[in-house]
Parts: structure tokens; C-alpha cells; sequence
């Protein structure tokens, strides 16, 4: 597997920024040995649905390098690496990732979403899987995805996204009130399980993401919701 570019040089973080970020990697440390379990737990093994279907509009390629950003325990990598293309999982926390190589030998750099050590237009395909809400500066995050793309580079995003009205009422019941259960009974973290919550309700929903993208220069741009809305799979191309 052959190496990327990678530049260690990091920027200084506004002090709010730093603040959540420390937040963030509590809870993602806090959770990793048991993180795997309580997503089959919490969507009763429906996220391994949605990312194989992730992985599969991924369409990896020999030849091609895939970043995997906030790839965590790896287990989207893991869909997308083969013997002929280089597959990277990126993470900022060492315990995710830590928790993931029991499964796989696939390469693992510790960075941020807002700040990635890779040169300009050196991936062909970068996919984020229920990270993108995690990160302190969203929109920085996608510049960065942006501007290490290669020409026609895609990004793929899964995300928790707005279901549909007649669902949305029981999703509400079931986030607030039997998930920090159990995150509490499983994982041994309500509180973790109470911020993730928090982070998929400050989420923008289908149509305010897309106009982010966007924003950021991505064209082609759309979106496919997975089990009437609770997550959504984001495309976009950089031309």
C-alpha cells in the first residue's frame, strides 16, 4: 500500500472550537470498545445496511486512493479496500481506530476533519460516515474535502438526516428516551449517547446540506434517504 503526502503542519483552533472538540473526543473515547455494538443495538442492525449501500455508490476502483474520514473502528473501510487501490482511514481519535485494527490492516492517520495533512488533488474518492455532524467547523471540514480531491474526485457522506413527518414523532420518542438507555446499559455512557443525540437534531436536514455542498463548489450534487429519511447518503463531485 503506498503512502500519501502528508504535511504535519497544524493551524491554532479558535478556543470555542477547542472547547466542543474536547467534548467530542471524550465521548468518542469513552465509547470505542463498545461503539460497533451499540450501532447494531440502537438501529437494530440497520447501519450495516446503509453502509453497504454507501460503500457500494462509493464504486472503488483499482487504482484509486479513498480516504475514509472519521472512519473510526473502520468497518466502511473495511467494505472499500482491495488489493489493488489504497484505502486510509482518518480519524482524530486514536481509541476508534484503536478499537478497529483487530479487524484490518488498513493504514491509519490521527487528523482532524477541519484540518487534513494531505496534498491538493490527491484523492479520488473520500466517504465520511456519521462524522461530518462531529466536526467543530463544518464548512471548513468541506473545504478540506474539497481541496484534496482530485479533478472529478467524489465525496460520499452518510449522515442522520430529517425523516419523514409521519415517522418523525416515533424517531423522537425512540432517540431521546430509549437510546441514552442504551447507552447506559450497553456502552456504560449515557451522557455520550445524550450528546450524539444532540449532534443529529443540530444537523441540516437533506435540502440545507445539499446547498452546502454546493456552496463549497461541489457539483452533481444529491442525496438518497435510507429508511424514509432517518439517514441520507450525500454525493457530490468536484470538477
Amino acid at each position: 500500500m503506498k503512502k500519501l503526502d502528508i504535511d504535519q503542519t497544524f493551524g491554532n483552533q479558535q478556543v470555542d472550537s477547542q472547547e466542543r472538540e474536547k467534548r467530542i473526543r471524550s465521548v468518542f473515547n469513552k465509547v470505542a470498545s463498545r461503539y460497533d455494538l451499540m450501532n447494531d443495538a440502537m438501529s437494530f442492525g440497520v447501519h450495516r445496511w446503509w453502509k453497504y449501500k454507501f460503500a457500494k455508490l462509493a464504486k472503488p476502483q483499482a487504482g484509486q486512493i479513498i480516504v475514509d474520514l472519521a472512519g473510526g473502528t473502520g468497518d466502511v473501510a473495511i467494505k472499500m479496500d482491495t488489493a489493488d487501490n489504497t484505502v486510509l482511514i482518518i480519524d482524530p481519535s486514536l481509541a476508534m481506530m484503536q478499537a478497529g485494527k483487530k479487524r484490518h490492516n488498513i493504514e491509519c492517520l490521527a487528523m482532524k476533519g477541519e484540518q487534513l495533512a494531505l496534498a491538493d488533488n490527491s484523492v479520488d474518492t473520500l466517504t465520511i460516515a456519521f462524522g461530518i455532524r462531529n466536526v467543530t467547523q463544518m464548512n471548513k471540514a468541506l473545504e478540506e474535502i474539497f481541496r484534496v480531491l482530485k479533478p472529478n474526485g467524489r465525496m460520499l457522506c452518510l449522515e442522520f438526516s430529517k425523516p419523514q413527518w409521519w415517522l418523525k414523532p416515533f424517531y423522537d420518542l425512540y432517540s431521546f428516551y430509549v437510546i441514552p438507555r442504551l447507552g447506559a446499559w450497553i456502552a456504560r455512557q449515557p451522557e455520550a449517547y445524550t450528546y450524539l443525540i444532540e449532534s443529529i437534531r443540530r444537523f441540516p436536514d437533506q435540502e440545507e446540506m445539499k446547498a452546502k455542498m454546493e456552496a463549497i463548489g461541489f457539483t452533481e450534487v444529491s442525496y438518497q434517504n435510507q429508511s424514509f429519511g432517518i439517514a441520507c447518503i450525500h454525493i457530490g463531485t468536484k470538477k
